[in-house]
């Protein structure tokens, strides 16, 4: 099984690729940074079974790269990724026929599951339980609902973090998991899973990923 990822956020698309492949060790992931090089590899690669766009990317100009991906290879199943899509952006997506909608406030576990669904031939456009409406793909930094700006407001979340904090969020950015980390730091892994809850409560994150993504927008890890 072959998914292309094309994501021109390192940091997110090597984390998420590293999920995928501890959940699922038998697909292999292709990589893109671009929508260029995703339409070559596109091209290239017959066997690959989903396409996995991120909306804003060089390339993408909005929805016209998914509609020319899907123009030039119909067979091929096409989902959109996103942090910063609003509603009728992702039905206009729907519409060009996009098979998913991935937002990046999904966890990763809730991310794979999508996958699969999408795999075995179902659409997957995730809702809102509370409003039944499509789930945003971005955080509201005044309420904590599922709406509005990134997920960290400014270097002074950063600034909260202790040391130790730090040196695991940059782990976190890495993909590692908490014992790989417990590992290398020397630390019992429950030690590690407070430093990740504390990590999270300080960014206003939802998971580890949503934190390890908000620290590099911020510019603090490469």
């Amino acid at each position: 099984m072959q998914l292309l990822i094309a994501d021109d956020h390192t940091l997110f698309r090597d984390s998420l690729v590293q999920y995928i492949q501890r959940a699922c060790p038998d697909v292999q992931v292709l990589l893109a940074s671009d929508f260029h090089e995703a339409f070559a590899m596109a091209n290239d690669n017959e066997a690959i079974d989903l396409v996995m766009l991120d909306y804003r990317m060089p390339g993408m100009m909005g929805l016209d790269g998914l509609r020319r991906m899907r123009e030039s290879y119909p067979d091929i199943p096409v989902a959109l990724m996103s942090g910063v899509a609003e509603d009728d952006q992702v039905r206009q997506a729907i519409g060009l026929g996009a098979r998913a909608y991935f937002p990046k406030t999904m966890s990763g576990k809730a991310l794979v599951e999508a996958i699969q669904l999408v795999l075995d031939g179902e659409k997957y456009i995730p809702r809102d339980a509370k409003t039944n409406n499509i789930l945003p793909s971005h955080y509201d930094d005044a309420s904590g609902d599922l709406k509005g700006q990134p997920i960290v407001k400014n270097h002074e979340d950063l600034g909260k973090l202790t040391p130790r904090e730090m040196q695991v969020l940059k782990y976190l950015s890495k993909g590692a998991s908490n014992k790989e980390i417990a590992r290398d730091l020397d630390l019992q892994i429950v030690t590690i899973k407070l430093h990740v809850r504390g990590i999270c409560k300080k960014l206003g994150a939802k998971n580890r990923t949503q934190a390890a993504i908000s620290a590099r927008e911020m510019g603090v890890i490469s």
